[in-house]
């Protein structure tokens, strides 16, 4: 069973940087599958926020985030980090890492049902 654990939410000021993990147990998934980072709050979808292939050469970003977060890879330590900046209050969210085997662009992968693997959550609070 692959487990994926992801750290460092929390409660951040407006304006502030979080950075999240995700840790992968198992280094076949992590090699081979594509690793991405949704979020979803109340009353809304969870949506893709974004994602990179496991080569790292295919990487999506939501609108609502491009220019404000990056993701990256650790191929040795089996980890995704995204890296959060200037932070609105829109973006308070429990955040999930996910991992799914891309056969197709991230615009394909935009529903969250055909990913194949999650984290647990993480909450983000971003608050004045």
């Amino acid at each position: 069973q692959v487990q994926l654990v992801e750290s460092g939410g929390g409660l951040v000021q407006i304006g502030g940087s979080l950075r999240l993990s995700c840790e992968a147990s198992d280094d076949n998934i992590f090699q081979a599958y594509a690793m991405g980072w949704f979020r979803q709050s109340p009353g809304k979808e969870r949506e893709l926020v974004a994602a990179n292939s496991w080569a790292g050469g295919s990487t999506y970003y939501a609108d609502s985030v491009k220019g404000r977060c990056t993701i990256s890879r650790d191929n040795v330590k089996h980890t995704v980090n995204l890296q959060m900046t200037s932070l609105k209050p829109e973006d308070t969210a429990v955040y999930y890492c996910a991992a799914v085997f891309l056969t197709s662009s991230f615009e394909d992968y935009k529903d969250y049902e055909r990913w194949n693997y999650w984290g647990q959550g993480t909450q983000v609070t971003v608050s004045s």
